[in-house]
């Protein structure tokens, strides 16, 4: 027997422990109401990413905005977690033309060196996580930003910074928003469905993440009918700064492109020590989505919008929201 027989099994079990390992990272993605909209599958060499429609939001998110982008953010994960093991991995986007909840497949090819900036993202994948406490501790500096920027260009996305004309503009679309969404009835059952309790699900948002008081804060994050366990301080966020993760077209391609933004950008805010609290009630609603469009001269269309800030380390650890097992969202 030749010795490539017998090493090549081998090498293809090595492939497909490091794609399984992969997918596991996915999973510590931030996702819209936690809900983990995403299902993987390895077989042949290969790690494909489907939309997992009955973990996404029919009443918040009919056209699959927020989940896909929400996918596009494991995906992400995954390449960082491909990266950190020092392979090369190919991704196609969309490889399926008659399949629309077909996202993504993901292949490796060879060895390379593990770069820095893998090995900085591997290692926040499961710090990050979504405080919703006032920020404060001081504004983040011009450095932090614009690693953050960086990090978001670097995936064919857009950071925009808020003015103070701008942030007043996003709390008056945020607080319209979330007024228009509570007055359905379908939409304060789906959002009681996936907050509040202890979620011994896996998956939603528990009450130990959502603040026990409102929070003193320039523009309103989400209102979730109830208040929580998470302690908060009576300060006000004033140091808070806000931007827009925008792009340059609004199909489900660029929605996934858009959280692979996302994903890089809170990866490195969370090197930076920088807080990172998504906004998505005004992109919920299609008129305050076009009214952010206007932020941006209507050059571009928004994905997100995100709260920056810095949390003092004296206010202590927020506890991280629960995650599926990997047999939930890992076939194959």
């Amino acid at each position: 027997m030749s010795t490539d027989s017998i090493s090549q099994p081998v090498e293809a079990d090595a492939v497909a422990q490091a794609l399984v390992t992969a997918a596991t990272a996915g999973g510590y993605a931030p996702s819209i109401h936690n809900t983990q909209p995403w299902r993987w599958r390895v077989a042949a060499g290969a790690l494909d990413l489907f939309i997992e429609r009955s973990r996404s939001l029919d009443v918040t998110d009919p056209d699959l905005r927020l989940a896909t982008l929400s996918c596009g953010a494991a995906l992400h994960h995954a390449r960082t977690s491909l990266a950190v093991q020092g392979w090369h991995v190919s991704v196609a986007r969309m490889p399926d033309r008659g399949d629309g909840d077909h996202l993504a497949q993901l292949r490796v090819d060879r060895r390379v060196p593990v770069d820095s900036v893998a090995v900085l993202h591997a290692w926040a994948v499961k710090l990050r996580h979504t405080d919703r406490r006032p920020l404060t501790g001081p504004p983040v500096g011009a450095r932090q930003l614009e690693a953050i920027r960086a990090a978001v260009e670097n995936e064919h996305t857009w950071l925009h910074m808020l003015t103070r004309d701008q942030v007043l503009d996003l709390a008056s679309a945020a607080d319209h928003a979330q007024r228009a969404l509570a007055d359905e009835s379908p939409w304060r059952a789906e959002l009681a469905y996936w907050t509040g309790g202890r979620r011994p699900t896996g998956s939603g948002i528990p009450d130990s993440a959502i603040p026990a008081e409102a929070t003193e804060t320039t523009v309103a994050t989400r209102d979730f009918g109830h208040r929580g366990d998470l302690p908060v301080s009576a300060e006000h966020d004033k140091s808070a700064g806000y931007a827009m993760l925008y792009g340059n077209a609004d199909e489900p391609f660029d929605w996934l492109c858009a959280g692979e933004a996302l994903s890089a950008a809170w990866l490195t805010a969370t090197e930076q020590g920088v807080s990172v609290v998504p906004l998505s009630a005004p992109i919920e609603v299609v008129g305050t989505r076009q009214a952010m469009r206007t932020i941006i001269a209507s050059v571009g269309y928004p994905y997100l919008m995100l709260r920056l800030g810095m949390v003092d380390p004296s206010d202590g650890w927020q506890p991280h929201t629960p995650r599926l097992p990997a047999n939930q969202i890992i076939d194959g």
